[in-house]
């Protein structure tokens, strides 16, 4: 099921009681987040603010907080579609190579009618402003300390000054004035590397921003893709409908036409301002850094635009469901890098980037950490802190079951390793920026080879034909 627009997945979550309107008038200044968190906090529904305090457009936040919405979105379980992805991708299927499939094109048939459409009109263009105001606008403020009001759920469009490749990306921004705003990104994002490069060439980078899109374009923007891939092409796949884009009006860039707002602009080679701080999805604030500065050249939106934005803070918040689409989207192709690999986690108490756990089938000594170093050589695995690797028992969805097996398997000497290299920018314990230690946790049960001569104890289980008749009569029971 493909929806086509925001409006189109808000009707079907209003039909399933997804939706809750507020009609009472809070103030887009921490009101509306301290609302948003406290819902979101509990896989609550998505919220529509319809009379934010001073202005005219509704504010809608927690859209993908629940693990229901996010099936919805991707219509059915992600995991399920990363693999039915990857299968098309994966050169072993059928005993075909790549290069043979192609010639039948019918597994990759969806590759091709899943590249942006480009359309001469767009419902984002209902409205056009060339004298823009974003102070228009109702941005949330969601955390007392934070510098200013913030664009958090932006989808921030670039094109690569070299081949013109597009990077859809999800970066904050501060909004600073009426035509001005700080952008937010991280170094080896696409976005970054785009500006780095117009920056080295001395060249302004143009920027278009698109607010309020369909969910699985969303979510495509947070998406963990190698350089160069499109992640409007990815959401096509996804939908199995191509993106539809319009030219901007005052930049040369292509923004999904049934977007609520879109936002236009520039940066100059050398612009940057103080940024932050921000109250951050990993529970504390991001430090104030320089960042580059976009001037707002145009704001197009619907007639009557829906404002979306995502309160981020300590987990779970809409960021994690989010976050966890990823995980759960891209566990296929991980298990074709590394096929020992049975499951992956990533609790919410991590915030991601801090704690890994896996589950692994074991054959041979020293296997754990084998997967561990291929775990930080996949892309943004690269920066995570903690890997913990368990035996394939072990449910790594079970945050009970994975403390009591680390604090019963490890012996720290033997089974703790640590390494140096990159970690995310928001973590604040490195002594470096972006660089510091990392360590792996081998909790598997231990081989001899790997220095273990005692025998492994066994697991307390019950007896599977007493816990089968005591399942039968437990209602019996009345316990």
């Amino acid at each position: 099921m493909a929806f086509r627009d925001l409006r189109d997945f808000l009707h079907a979550l209003k039909e399933r009681g997804e939706l809750r309107e507020v009609r009472v008038s809070l103030d887009p200044v921490l009101e509306i987040a301290e609302v948003t968190a406290r819902v979101s906090r509990s896989a609550g529904p998505a919220l529509l603010f319809s009379r934010p305090r001073g202005f005219a457009v509704p504010v809608l936040t927690n859209l993908m907080g629940s693990p229901q919405r996010v099936k919805l979105a991707f219509g059915g379980d992600p995991e399920e579609k990363g693999e039915e992805l990857f299968g098309i991708l994966d050169p072993a299927k059928g005993g075909r190579g790549v290069f043979e499939a192609v010639k039948g094109l019918k597994r990759l048939r969806p590759f091709l009618s899943a590249r942006p459409k480009k359309v001469k009109k767009g419902l984002c263009q209902e409205v056009v402003h060339r004298e823009p105001n974003l102070e228009a606008l109702p941005h949330l403020k969601g955390w007392p300390a934070d510098a200013s009001r913030f664009i958090t759920a932006p989808l921030v469009i670039t094109a690569d000054p070299e081949t013109g490749q597009r990077n859809v990306g999800m970066y904050r921004m501060q909004v600073l004035g009426p035509r001005e705003v700080a952008l937010h990104w991280h170094p080896g994002k696409g976005g970054f590397l785009h500006w780095k490069k117009a920056m080295e060439r001395g060249q302004r980078l143009e920027v278009a921003v698109a607010i309020g899109v369909d969910p699985l374009t969303l979510w495509s923007s947070t998406a963990p893709l190698p350089e160069g891939l499109d992640e409007l092409w990815l959401s096509g796949l996804l939908r199995q409908k191509a993106v539809e884009v319009v030219e901007g009006v005052t930049v040369p860039l292509h923004v999904p036409a049934r977007a609520e707002v879109v936002i236009e602009g520039y940066i100059l080679p050398g612009e940057e301002v103080p940024e932050g701080p921000f109250g951050d999805h990993t529970g504390f604030y991001s430090p104030q850094a320089p960042f580059p500065l976009m001037h707002v050249t145009a704001i197009t939106h619907r007639r009557d635009p829906i404002y979306h934005a995502i309160v981020v803070g300590r987990p779970p918040m809409e960021d994690f469901y989010l976050g966890k689409a990823t995980e759960r989207f891209f566990l296929p192709l991980i298990k074709r890098v590394l096929p020992e690999v049975v499951d992956i986690n990533m609790p919410p108490e991590g915030v991601f980037h801090n704690l890994l756990f896996v589950s692994i089938r074991k054959d041979f000594p020293g296997q754990a950490r084998k997967v561990a170093h291929g775990l930080w050589g996949l892309g943004q695995m690269a920066s995570t802190k903690i890997i913990v690797v368990f035996d394939d028992d072990v449910n790594v969805q079970d945050l009970s079951e994975c403390l009591w097996v680390l604090g019963s398997n490890v012996d720290p000497e033997r089974d703790v390793f640590i390494e140096r290299g990159p970690l995310d920018l928001l973590d604040h314990a490195s002594p470096e920026e972006g660089y510091g230690s990392k360590m792996g946790i081998d909790a598997t049960k231990k081989l001899p080879a790997e220095g273990h001569r005692r025998p492994w104890p066994e697991a307390i289980r019950s007896d599977p034909e007493v816990a089968k008749r005591v399942d039968e009569l437990w209602e019996e029971l009345g316990l």
